[in-house]
């Protein structure tokens, strides 16, 4: 029954995981849960493949690497320090901070020697940093000798070049392409013929593609189609038909039907490894395939030049080094081209082979971030079959960051910094200037735990100018553990930015960081001032919170500082980067608005569980939280109830309904009382509500055109008798019960199914009898004019009130918290919402759904977060170089399917002002302790423009064109500052040096309207 069920579930930890398992589902994380994965090679790359799958859960993580730990490796490997140099192995370095990730998963080191007995222990194999063709050879032999094939992951990187390939054998089965919820639709028409063409409701598309699957429900006349064994393949004809085939033989189709798409298993084979580097298939290859080919044949040679020099890689701008590699990419080149291929023909730029080589031998915290995310999510589809695996290779260089001139070989050699790996392919003097920038990060969650890593890596801010600005005013929940990886258990509770900022210490002790706890936004403004904006070098948004997002962006554009702003839903992520006067803000552009459900739908109509969701969490809403403050409003507040004049007659009505049972009808002073008002609306909700709508429409209604009101979207319902016996009738009881009486102050938390049957089942229901004359509304487009039949029932009510000052007691209005299990706050909502789609004959959802549903919760991974940073972090080290806008790259990506894309920056929209042109960027501005007057003739001399009015944001009004003479001459006589203050009634911060000021300005001479930069008042320097 309701809240008894405790965090572990199918053996997966639901709280731990509540933003996950939206994404990979209970199924397929089992099927983790049962997989031993070995990880070889434990530098940079490896212990990012390593945190992930960890994170994400699997059975257990063997860690392989013997090496001991070098100094180049500590600008990537983020649990290894400088005490573990010469040491101890990198495997070792790590075991202990990985294994401290997920008590679930067990975590171990190994030194054993990688032959049959040893491999054939686990599920994937995945390989970095260290693969020669010989080794990749016998792993690919022993994972296919198995009689259940090992699957075999290669990831490398070689500087900004970077490597992901898979081979999961002849036996994989995919069981979900892409992850989406699967779709389904209203049937409208199904015809009768050689096609089978099946039309759905016009209200949306059906989104299916040629090949998809469907099933069939509810449909009458044809009902074969609800009985069929196999589902349907369907070939798309139309975004609101396509055809399943010959429905000839069937029965005519006489109406209804709902059809479902069914994920089928799916049959996946690969080439093996050895024999797909001669003849690969390369991912990724739609826009440009001629590069893919140029990285694969580099990738061969830098392999084999590991091979040949004892695992050493070109030496930084080392002539010889580099001329070996290009001959050896150039032999490789002309062995594929003899052989052929359906890819044509490699044609090498010997000016990217050169400087991919050159740097080759860095090893990046960003590349590791991206690499590992990528591969780590090919693990996790190896072992869980979800989602669509990689065919087969995947290359990606990031050349665009390196220095667009050639640097002094001496400024790339190894020092025996911490700093080497990165110093090999950017020199010390950028390493330099990453040290000395000051940069603000907001947002120490999932996004913000990865750029501290990346940050911390790469040297940001730990120069003597350095300074990273940190801040978060959330703490650690336990939810959060499963990506945001700098916090542990003992975290919980904890302020995110304190705990993020020493894990980030940890990992760079130079790192010079300020963490706060302050929101940032328009009342912040003193914290986060005008000198505060103008100190930094930049931005890097690590937020879940778009209105924050477009405030941030504004004081980026006003200040004019780049920002980086990432983003992911579950396996989906994206990067922009904003760049002063050359790109648009993060603003510019928007998502759609998000479609809401009609308010008819929600009352009477549903016909999906997110309709009976949204309706539980409004019901929610009505009875825990709106309903006890307007009763608490109308104890203490003497006009409440002159305060509902201005509300329509319904909402007006609805409240006063709310305050009358609280206080009269159902008021409670027991538990016993609480059970009884839950009982009785159940009756209510599920058995007189749809009662009375069946009573008004009947099963057999038609509407004025003669056609069954009961058709498409709207669903006759069937009332639910209350049964104590049945386990969703007690859920509910019980956690309404309980909520009451919280709300009410009485003891509750009380889970003795025993009880609540006990005392449910001796409560008697009135035999409802329904009502003649009830207006039901149908359409959305025409409301119900109930105005004066609400105006007396309101009066009634008002009339029956106790006088407030009688009344000594208050409620507790209870705020919705999805992430609390023992609340009895989603168990409320997942019973209510079955209940209802119970009534109406939607399928359920289980408790989980409901919550994410219910809660909005967004799905969010650890791949996907690692993926977005590492790419973001690669557009830092172009912004430090003051690229050209052409370098950089808006990223998209959703590892699902999977798919990179990649796009350049889009310029800022360009407006015109007589002969100039200006975008979001420009402004026009004026120093000094002016008048208004000053203000208003120094825009007319310096800008040759003529203000009709002034505003100071958001409508506090300094002149107007039609403000009289005599004030409008005091006014320009005053201080800026001064009218400011006394108009708007509000001081400025003491930090405040400038002032966005909105004006209007006298139209053309041809009578247009004049738009100009926006106007800012610089008011001290």
């Amino acid at each position: 029954m309701a809240g008894v069920k405790g965090e572990i579930e199918d053996g997966i930890d639901t709280n731990l995981h509540s933003r996950q398992l939206p994404v990979y589902g209970f199924e397929a994380m089992r099927r983790m849960l049962a997989s031993d994965v070995l990880v070889i090679g434990l530098k940079g790359l490896g212990v990012e493949i390593a945190k992930n799958i960890i994170l994400a859960g699997v059975r257990s993580v063997t860690l392989w690497d013997c090496d001991l730990v070098q100094p180049s490796d500590l600008s990537s490997q983020f649990y290894a320090t400088e005490n573990d140099v010469g040491v101890v192995s990198r495997a070792q370095a790590s075991v202990r901070q990985l294994a401290a990730l997920n008590q679930y998963v067990a975590v171990k080191a190994a030194d054993t020697p990688l032959d049959a007995t040893f491999l054939s222990a686990f599920k994937v194999i995945v390989s970095t940093n260290n693969t020669s063709l010989e080794r990749l050879r016998m792993l690919s032999g022993l994972a296919r000798s198995q009689a259940e094939h090992v699957r075999l992951i290669v990831a490398d990187t070689f500087g900004v070049l970077g490597t992901v390939a898979c081979d999961f054998g002849d036996q994989f089965v995919m069981h979900d392409p892409d992850g989406e919820e699967p779709v389904s639709c209203i049937v409208t028409s199904i015809s009768n013929d050689e096609l089978g063409t099946v039309a759905v409701h016009e209200d949306k598309k059906h989104g299916l593609q040629t090949g998809d699957f469907v099933r069939f429900s509810e449909v009458t006349g044809a009902t074969q189609l609800n009985l069929t064994a196999e589902p349907f393949e369907i070939k798309v004809t139309g975004p609101f038909t396509f055809s399943i085939g010959d429905t000839s033989k069937l029965g005519r189709y006489r109406g209804g039907g709902i059809v479902t798409q069914v994920k089928v298993p799916q049959p996946v084979r690969f080439t093996p490894l050895p024999e797909s580097v001669a003849s690969p298939r390369l991912a990724d290859t739609l826009f440009d395939p001629s590069r893919a080919l140029q990285l694969h044949t580099l990738w061969q040679a830098l392999v084999a030049f590991r091979t040949a020099h004892a695992a050493a890689l070109p030496r930084p701008a080392n002539e010889a080094d580099v001329a070996e590699v290009q001959s050896l990419a150039a032999a490789i080149a002309d062995e594929f081209n003899a052989r052929g291929s359906d890819y044509g023909k490699i044609e090498l730029d010997p000016a990217l082979i050169r400087r991919l080589a050159t740097a080759a031998s860095g090893d990046l915290s960003p590349m590791a971030a991206f690499i590992g995310g990528v591969a780590a999510q090919e693990v996790l589809k190896a072992t869980s079959g979800k989602f669509t695996p990689l065919q087969q290779w995947y290359h990606f260089d990031a050349a665009d960051c390196l220095p667009d001139s050639p640097l002094d070989p001496d400024d790339l050699l190894p020092s025996g910094s911490r700093y080497d790996g990165q110093v090999a392919v950017f020199g010390r003097r950028m390493q330099q200037q990453l040290g000395d920038l000051r940069y603000f990060l907001v947002g120490a969650g999932a996004l913000g735990c990865e750029y501290l890593k990346n940050f911390a890596m790469m040297g940001v801010a730990a120069g003597e100018r350095g300074q990273l600005t940190l801040t978060d005013m959330d703490t650690i929940e336990k939810s959060n553990l499963s990506r945001q990886f700098l916090f542990r258990n003992s975290d919980i509770g904890k302020l995110k930015s304190l705990a993020a900022a020493a894990a980030a210490r940890s990992m760079n002790s130079g790192l010079r960081l300020k963490p706060l706890q302050t929101r940032v936004g328009s009342d912040t403004e003193e914290t986060f001032s005008d000198e505060f904006w103008e100190s930094i070098d930049g931005v890097v948004n690590a937020l879940d919170n778009v209105v924050a997002r477009r405030y941030i962006d504004q004081r980026c554009v006003f200040f004019c500082k780049p920002l980086i702003d990432a983003g992911t839903l579950g396996t989906k992520g994206n990067v922009q980067v904003v760049k002063p006067h050359a790109t648009e803000s993060y603003s510019d552009s928007q998502d759609p608005p998000e479609k809401s459900i009609q308010m008819c739908t929600l009352k009477n109509f549903p016909n999906a569980i997110e309709h009976t969701l949204q309706w539980a969490r409004d019901s929610f809403e009505e009875f825990f939280k709106v309903g006890p403050e307007n009763t608490n409003a109308y104890l203490t507040k003497p006009d409440f109830l002159q305060s509902l004049q201005s509300q329509n007659t319904g909402v007006r009505l609805q409240t006063v309904q709310s305050v009358h049972a609280n206080l009269v009808g159902q008021r409670c002073a027991s538990l016993l009382d609480c059970v009884n008002w839950a009982v009785q609306q159940f009756q209510r909700l599920f058995f007189e509500t749809p009662s009375q709508l069946l009573y008004t429409f009947p099963p057999d209604a038609t509407t004025d055109n003669g056609a069954p009101f009961w058709s498409g979207p709207k669903r006759a319902p069937k009332p639910i008798a209350f049964d104590a016996a049945d386990p969703l009738h007690l859920d509910f009881v019980a956690s309404a019960a309980n909520l009451r009486a919280q709300t009410f102050g009485l003891p509750n938390g009380v889970r003795d199914a025993a009880y609540f049957v006990k005392s449910a089942s001796k409560i008697t229901l009135p035999v409802f009898k329904p009502k003649t004359g009830v207006k039901i509304q149908t359409d959305e487009s025409k409301p119900l004019d109930t105005a004066d039949d609400d105006d007396k029932a309101y009066n009634d009510l008002v009339k029956a009130l106790p006088a407030a000052g009688k009344v000594i007691f208050r409620l507790t209005d209870i705020d919705f918290e999805k992430d609390d299990d023992t609340n009895f706050h989603i168990d409320f909502i997942a019973a209510a919402s079955n209940l209802r789609a119970r009534n109406y004959g939607i399928p359920e959802a289980d408790r989980h759904k409901s919550k994410v549903i219910a809660g909005k919760i967004t799905p969010a991974i650890a791949t996907t977060t690692a993926m977005v940073t590492g790419l973001a972090c690669l557009e830092l080290y172009k912004l430090v170089q003051n690229k050209p806008v052409s370098a950089h790259l808006n990223a998209f990506a959703n590892l699902a399917l999977p798919f990179i894309g990649f796009s350049e920056p889009i310029a800022p929209a360009k407006r015109k002002w007589g002969s100039k042109q200006w975008t979001s960027w420009d402004r026009l501005e004026l120093d000094g302790d002016l008048t208004l007057g000053e203000f208003i003739h120094g825009l007319k001399k310096k800008y040759q423009i003529e203000v009709e009015s002034v505003i100071y944001p958001p409508q506090t009004a300094l002149l107007m064109f039609h403000t009289k003479k005599d004030e409008r001459q005091r006014r320009m006589q005053t201080k800026l500052r001064e009218l400011i203050e006394t108009i708007a009634k509000a001081k400025l911060p003491a930090g405040r040096k400038y002032v966005h000021l909105e004006v209007a300005v006298e139209d053309d001479d041809e009578g247009n309207s004049v738009e100009v930069p926006k106007v800012v008042w610089k008011m001290r320097a």
